[in-house]
């Protein structure tokens, strides 16, 4: 599936929203990717995520992680086709980290996955999770990559690379035009 496709669904199904948002990473931004307005059909889901596993095929991944909210269906969905494990980390305390019984054992492959990467803040926090584990992360995948120079050390890839006006909240020109601002994301 072409970038430009991956584009297009995405506005087909109006899972790009125009306006002021606050993103996960408090960076302000007048374009928001919801990705689970893609993600709510399985048929889509499917196509996007059997991108990122034919990608990392070869990683011989043992599992797949991704932080709760919006990345759990990308894990589950690219861990199906890889035939691994699927997990998610979550925050508890603010705190990113694996509950309900998840584990990374040591050196066991792993591949981190999201749905948008913008700062790469939630990735880094899953980077650290694994770590802490002792596991080898072989790679990050990701639906939307809207980040600027980001750079994880590992085998990057997304379906889509975007470029999207970001603003500290200290100097947001949609704040100083008093645009109403909202917050879509799970962080906040």
């Amino acid at each position: 599936m072409s970038s430009e496709e991956v584009l297009k669904l995405y506005q087909e199904l109006g899972a790009i929203k125009k306006g002021h948002f606050i993103l996960s990473s408090k960076l302000h931004s007048d374009t928001y990717f919801q990705s689970a307005l893609v993600l709510q059909y399985p048929k889509y889901a499917q196509l996007l995520c059997k991108e990122i596993a034919n990608y990392f095929k070869s990683y011989k991944v043992s599992v797949v992680v991704g932080p709760a909210l919006g990345a759990i269906i990308v894990a589950y969905e690219v861990a199906r086709f890889l035939d691994c494990r699927a997990i998610f980390t979550e925050r508890e305390n603010g705190i990113m980290k694996l509950r309900r019984g998840f584990y990374i054992s040591e050196d066991e492959n792993v591949l981190i996955v999201e749905d948008v990467i913008t700062t790469g803040l939630s990735t880094n926090e899953v980077i650290e999770v694994v770590k802490s584990y002792k596991g080898n992360i072989v790679g990050i995948g990701c639906l939307v990559d809207r980040s600027e120079n980001i750079s994880f050390n590992v085998p990057f890839f997304s379906l889509l690379k975007v470029q999207v006006k970001t603003y500290e909240p200290d100097n947001c020109e949609l704040c100083k035009r008093n645009i109403p601002i909202e917050k879509p994301g799970s962080r906040i």
